[in-house]
């Protein structure tokens, strides 16, 4: 069986479907053809709260302002200067746009909540978070007139040199081909693939939990790699953070997330801090925990907090060990008693106190221990006392595919002129180390509407 379409998008998420609805509404027939069942598609998106957005004032559900030039220092200070410059400007001056066209297409937004720490002026809230963004997105999907596939696999690739013809899909055993003008390629990253994981981590990769959507297996990533498609990013490079370890292998989501590390400490299986809690503003530092656990023994570590971090920050969904000592806490986590008071008796007497304020850089640190907390230091001095047990939560990885400011596919060397990569397939174009809090879903939808407006013309 053989379909044609002017536009085949292969993904189910944000940025799929940002790509869909622009090419549909420049009049070109369209397909998404997403690998999930239908009670599971959204891939990562699903799970997202928010997206990070320049803007020049205060809006209905935002603070302040949000100025390109802090947007573009901040992306600096996590990737440590690495990412590709021009693409970088692009996303910023699109960002502006973003919460408008979502909005036109039904996704309604909400203030920050409580304990989202340092978003209210930053991050766009969505009501209802990413699954109700996403059911706004295929509802109109639906209403335009776009053809949705279901639990079906994109097998193979059908490319002319640099120039795609169309697509071999599988769905319920039997195969079809998908003939289409052009092609977005929204299909994530291989964060589920465990093998290929390990190529990169080794066998740590077998402890790693993996939040998101478990049908992020990188097959359309390896048959572009494969076809010649430049590629972008480090294989170990990755948006990985600390989750609970208690949380499923896979699709445990964004309430499996821990944001208490920050006002507390962090030790290890040997009862031993092994990083800075408080280097920065969480929303910049928080991605970086997930490797830092990862290189612990076993890949696994504590959090450990006191009364008086308690309804400051969104918990687990797990509930958290507590104890009326740090030494009950300790032998709760199955942790070296002794070790971990003496780490808490050393980290206590370091603390230099100064007036103590989340929203800012306080200055809150200690002094004379290794390592140091920068910021929002206090002493654990008050019951009760919260232990949470932690594991690299890894979301996705940013070995990707080059593009231009098109969204044009790299094809050996040259743009391909109607192939084109949205979304977190491509986002290694962008980051290359750290994260920011918001911003996947403010690549996938730039380039997703990039993606889309640029196949539609190439279609015609």
């Amino acid at each position: 069986m053989t379909a044609e379409y002017d536009v085949a998008v292969l993904g189910g998420g944000n940025a799929a479907l940002c790509a869909a609805l622009t090419a549909r509404e420049a009049g070109r027939r369209v397909v998404v053809v997403e690998c999930a069942p239908r009670h599971m598609r959204g891939g990562n998106s699903r799970h997202t709260r928010n997206l990070r957005c320049a803007h020049h004032g205060a809006t209905a559900v935002l603070t302040d302002a949000y100025e390109d030039a802090e947007f573009l220092a901040d992306l600096h200070r996590v990737n440590e200067g690495e990412s590709n410059e021009g693409l970088s400007r692009l996303l910023i001056q699109q960002s502006h746009e973003c919460a408008p066209w979502m909005e036109r297409h039904g996704v309604r937004f909400q203030a920050a909540l409580r304990g989202t720490l340092h978003l209210s002026r930053t991050n766009a809230f969505f009501l209802g978070g990413g699954k109700a963004l996403m059911n706004a997105y295929y509802a109109m999907a639906s209403r335009l007139g776009i053809d949705v596939l279901y639990d079906t696999e994109v097998v193979s690739l059908d490319l002319d040199g640099n120039s795609f013809g169309g697509a071999t899909v599988e769905t319920g055993g039997e195969r079809r081909v998908i003939r289409a003008r052009a092609a977005v390629v929204a299909t994530g990253g291989f964060e589920s693939n465990i093998d290929w994981l390990k190529e990169a981590w080794g066998e740590a990769a077998e402890r790693f939990i993996v939040r998101g959507t478990p049908y992020n297996t990188g097959g359309p990533l390896r048959l572009l790699l494969d076809a010649g498609a430049t590629p972008i990013g480090d294989p170990r490079a990755c948006h990985a953070i600390a989750v609970d370890a208690r949380a499923p292998r896979f699709d445990g989501g964004i309430v499996t997330r821990l944001d208490c590390i920050p006002l507390g400490i962090v030790v290890n299986q040997d009862g031993e801090r092994f990083a800075d809690e408080g280097q920065d503003l969480w929303p910049k530092r928080y991605a970086s925990w997930g490797a830092l656990v990862a290189g612990q023994p076993g890949q696994q570590a504590y959090c450990l907090v006191d009364a008086k971090a308690i309804g400051r920050f969104m918990p687990s969904v797990f509930p958290p060990f507590a104890a009326s000592s740090i030494r009950e806490l300790a032998q709760a986590l199955r942790l070296p008693a002794d070790r971990v008071v003496a780490t808490v008796n050393a980290f206590n007497a370091a603390v230099r106190e100064a007036p103590f304020d989340l929203e800012i850089l306080d200055g809150c640190r200690t002094e004379g221990v290794t390592p140091p907390k920068s910021h929002w230091a206090q002493r654990l001095d008050t019951p009760p006392f919260w232990g949470y047990p932690l594991r690299p939560g890894i979301t996705f990885t940013y070995l990707g595919v080059t593009v231009n400011e098109t969204s044009r596919v790299v094809m050996n060397g040259v743009p391909s002129p109607n192939l084109f990569a949205a979304g977190e397939v491509m986002a290694g174009n962008v980051l290359r180390r750290g994260y920011l809090a918001g911003i996947g879903m403010t690549i996938g939808t730039v380039f997703g509407r990039i993606a889309g407006a640029e196949a539609a013309d190439a279609a015609r």
